[in-house]
C-alpha cells in the first residue's frame, strides 16, 4: 500500500498545477460534475523507484465567500485526518493571507508531517520573499515554480525523506483480497458484518498498514479470502466534514489495497455521481469489480423487466466498461449474500485468467483474417501474431502489426470485444496493446 499525501491551502496557490506536475507519469483521475466546479483529481507520484499516491483538495468550493472557507476548512480537517504527509501550498506573489493563516492555525494542531510550499517563485529574485512564511511557525518554506518545475525535484526528495518505508503486509499473497466500497450509507457496513458475523472475531489488525485499513480473513464454506474493509468509522456526531469527499479519500486506501472491489449501489437511489467516482479509481487502478445493488428488500416492484431496466441503467452509467456482474442483494435479509461471495471469488479468477498463444492466434487470426483492420492513408495493415504477456496486473495482449500506428481504438474495442465473447473475462479490465512486427 503506497502513502497518501494530499495538497492544501487556500484556491489558487497552484496546488492543480503541482499536482499535474507530480503525476505526469501516471494519468490523473479527474472527474466533473453537473452543476459544480469540482476537480477530484488523485493520481500515483513515482520517484527514483518509489511511489506514493497524491490527492488535490483545492478547487471544491461554492461561489459565496461564507461557504467558499468553510469548504476549504472541511477539505484541510479531512486531509489532516487521512494524509500520511502534507503539503501546505501558499503563493509566494500574494503573501500571507487570513485564509492561510486560518489553515496555518489548524495544521499547527496536528502531528501529522508537513512540508510549507511556497509556489510561484518563477524567477530566483522571487526567493527571499518566502522569509515571510516563517510567521507560520510551520518550519522552513520550499520554494518551488509548480508552472516551470523549479525545486519540484528536490521537494520529491524532501517528501521520499519524510515518508516511511513500506512494510510488507502481512498477508498471505495468494489469498484474494476483496475491498467493499461505495458512498455513505449503502450498506458496506452491513455487507462486511453479516459475512463476518455480529462478534467480528476474524477481524484483526494487521501491523504494517495504516491504521484505517483493516483485513479481515473469510474462512468458511470453502472460501477463503480477505475482505479489506475501512475502519475508524466515527459517531454520527463527529462526521462534521463534506462526507463525499471523505468517502473518496477512504476508497482510495480500500481500492488501492484489493484484488476485487464490491461496489456497494443503494437500490433506492440508483447510480449517482459519488458511484461514478469511486467507479473511476477501480477502474484507473485496474481493478476486478462486482456491481452489488443493496437495499433490494425496499423496493416493492421486484419484476424481471424492472431488474433488466435497472442493471442496463447501470451499464449505462459505468460504460465503456460494461462486462461485470450485477447482484441483487440485501445485507438485512441477507438475500444473496453469498453469491456476492461467490461472484467476487470468480472475478479474482477471471482477473489471473491465462490463455495459451496457441489458443489465442487460432481464435484471433482466422477472425482478422475476415474482419482487418480499416486501410488508412491507402495502407493495409496486417497483424500476424498475438500473444498474452505474463505477470501483468490485468490480462494483457499484445498483437503484433506491421503498421500498429494506425490501429485505432474502435478496431481495438472490436478485439476486446472478441476477446470476452470467447473468454470469461467477466468484472475484470483488460488491456490490448499493437507492436511493431
Amino acid at each position: 500500500m503506497s502513502n497518501l499525501v494530499a495538497i492544501v491551502g487556500r484556491p489558487n496557490v497552484g496546488k492543480s498545477t503541482l499536482f499535474n506536475r507530480l503525476t505526469k507519469s501516471r494519468r490523473a483521475i479527474v472527474t466533473e460534475e453537473a452543476g459544480t466546479t469540482r476537480d477530484r483529481q488523485y493520481g500515483k507520484v513515482e520517484w527514483n523507484g518509489r511511489e506514493f499516491s497524491l490527492i488535490d483538495t483545492g478547487g471544491w468550493v461554492q461561489t459565496s465567500t461564507d461557504v467558499f472557507e468553510e469548504e476549504i476548512k472541511r477539505q484541510v480537517l479531512i486531509a489532516m485526518e487521512e494524509a500520511d504527509l502534507l503539503l501546505f501550498m501558499v503563493d509566494i506573489l500574494s503573501g500571507i493571507t487570513d485564509l492561510d493563516m486560518e489553515i496555518a492555525n489548524m495544521l499547527r494542531r496536528v502531528s501529522k508531517p508537513l512540508i510549507l510550499v511556497s509556489n510561484k517563485a518563477d524567477n530566483f529574485e522571487l526567493n527571499p520573499q518566502a522569509a515571510e512564511f516563517y510567521k507560520f511557525g510551520l518550519g522552513e518554506p520550499f520554494v518551488i515554480s509548480a508552472v516551470n518545475g523549479t525545486g519540484t525535484g528536490d521537494l520529491l526528495d524532501e517528501i521520499m525523506s519524510q515518508l516511511h518505508d513500506q512494510q510488507a503486509e502481512i498477508v498471505e499473497e495468494n489469498i484474494p483480497r476483496f475491498a467493499v466500497v461505495g458512498r455513505p450509507n449503502a450498506g458496506k457496513s452491513s455487507l462486511v458484518n453479516v459475512l463476518m458475523g455480529e462478534e467480528r472475531t476474524l477481524v484483526t489488525d494487521i501491523p504494517g498498514t495504516t491504521r484505517d485499513s483493516i483485513y479481515s480473513r473469510y474462512n468458511k464454506f470453502e472460501h477463503d479470502f480477505y475482505l479489506v474493509d475501512t475502519a475508524g468509522i466515527r459517531k454520527k456526531s463527529k462526521v462534521v466534514e463534506d462526507l463525499e469527499y471523505y468517502s473518496v479519500v477512504r476508497a482510495i486506501r480500500a481500492i488501492e489495497n484489493s484484488d476485487v472491489c464490491i461496489l456497494m449501489i443503494d437500490a433506492t437511489r440508483g447510480i449517482e455521481s459519488q458511484d461514478l467516482n469511486i467507479f473511476s479509481l477501480i477502474q484507473k487502478n485496474k481493478k476486478g469489480m462486482v456491481a452489488c445493488v443493496n437495499k433490494w428488500d425496499l423496493i416493492e416492484d421486484k419484476s424481471s423487466k424492472d431488474i433488466k431496466q435497472i442493471e442496463s441503467s447501470i451499464r449505462e452509467r459505468l460504460s465503456p466498461f460494461v462486462d461485470f456482474p450485477i447482484i441483487f442483494t440485501s445485507a438485512i435479509t441477507k438475500q444473496r449474500i453469498f453469491k456476492v461471495i461467490e461472484t467476487a471469488d470468480a472475478v479474482y479468477h477471471n482477473k489471473t485468467r491465462r490463455v495459451s498463444t496457441h489458443d489465442l492466434n487460432d481464435f484471433f487470426l482466422p477472425l482478422i483474417e475476415n474482419y482487418p483492420p480499416p486501410a488508412l492513408k491507402g495502407k493495409y495493415i496486417k497483424i500476424k501474431y498475438v500473444t498474452q504477456l505474463p505477470d501483468t496486473q490485468v490480462p494483457t495482449f499484445v498483437f503484433f502489426a506491421n503498421l500498429p500506428q494506425y490501429v485505432k481504438d474502435p478496431y481495438l474495442r472490436f478485439l476486446e470485444n472478441k476477446l470476452r465473447s470467447k473468454w470469461n473475462f467477466s468484472g475484470t479490465p483488460v488491456q490490448l496493446f499493437m507492436r511493431q512486427k
